[in-house]
């Protein structure tokens, strides 16, 4: 059975849905409170909280960019095989993961641009990084690559398409906004990652699938971090259950792919 694309919660989603407040016309000052934005509202913007049990949500980006302290992920530098050695389910995860690293990456990009957080070019870097490790994997395999010749913003899966428009609106509605929204796409990642992990009988895909995995524990945390920095509260998990991004968040940086 071929994998379902993105499933999009039923009901519009504005900013406050990930844990920010409209600011009150008495507040003067936004440091007086961080996590309140007073721009008007975009309208409705739709984002991921499924937990692909009984449809897709991923996501992630990609684009070239520094990545400082980063570990490179790779695929296996094996002999070329045939697509016809994967199952569909297999082929459909490869061609979405590919371009939900993509998601990732381009997202951060563009809040980079928009709000000078270093914290998002530092994992541009690493998406870009998990996008090359899938595109060896398609090579390897004699797959297309859904994302070639696809600049920032676009893409061949039309749920990824407004998923990213949607999730890029949110992200430029502050610094906060953005921050939230990357905690998002690394919950719905790390979800996605551990269905994709038990839907392949190949090491090689494993392999490096675990590694995405672990890199989005850690930006995880790295987002997580950022949010009690600006806010001085606790980030509060969206698409996993509390408990699992407590667990992540209250657990060490990891070394990725070693």
């Amino acid at each position: 059975m071929l994998r379902q694309v993105v499933a999009l919660i039923s009901r519009p989603a504005t900013i406050e849905d990930v844990g920010i407040v409209r600011c009150s016309s008495a507040t003067t000052t936004p440091k007086v409170q961080p996590e309140c934005i007073s721009s008007p509202s975009p309208g409705p913007v739709v984002y991921p909280t499924t937990l692909r049990t009984t449809a897709t949500v991923s996501l992630k980006l990609a684009s070239a960019i520094l990545a400082i302290g980063l570990t490179s992920i790779s695929a296996p530098l094996l002999a070329a095989k045939s697509g016809s050695d994967l199952t569909a389910q297999e082929q459909a995860d490869l061609t979405f993961v590919r371009e939900e690293e993509k998601l990732a990456r381009d997202s951060y990009l563009v809040f980079f641009d928009k709000w000078g957080t270093a914290v998002f070019s530092n994992i541009a870097g690493s998406e870009q990084s998990h996008m090359d490790a899938i595109l060896g994997l398609l090579r390897r395999y004699d797959l297309p690559d859904p994302a070639a010749g696809n600049q920032i913003g676009q893409f061949t899966d039309p749920s990824l398409r407004i998923l990213y428009a949607n999730l890029s609106t949110l992200g430029m509605e502050s610094e906060m906004a953005a921050l939230r929204v990357g905690g998002i796409i690394e919950e719905t990642d790390i979800r996605d990652l551990q269905t994709s992990i038990a839907n392949t009988t190949h090491p090689d895909i494993a392999k490096v699938y675990e590694n995405l995995y672990c890199g989005s524990r850690n930006h995880l945390r790295a987002f997580a971090r950022s949010v009690g920095d600006l806010t001085g509260r606790t980030y509060t998990a969206v698409v996993l259950t509390q408990t699992e991004v407590d667990t992540i968040i209250g657990s060490p940086t990891e070394q990725c792919g070693k």
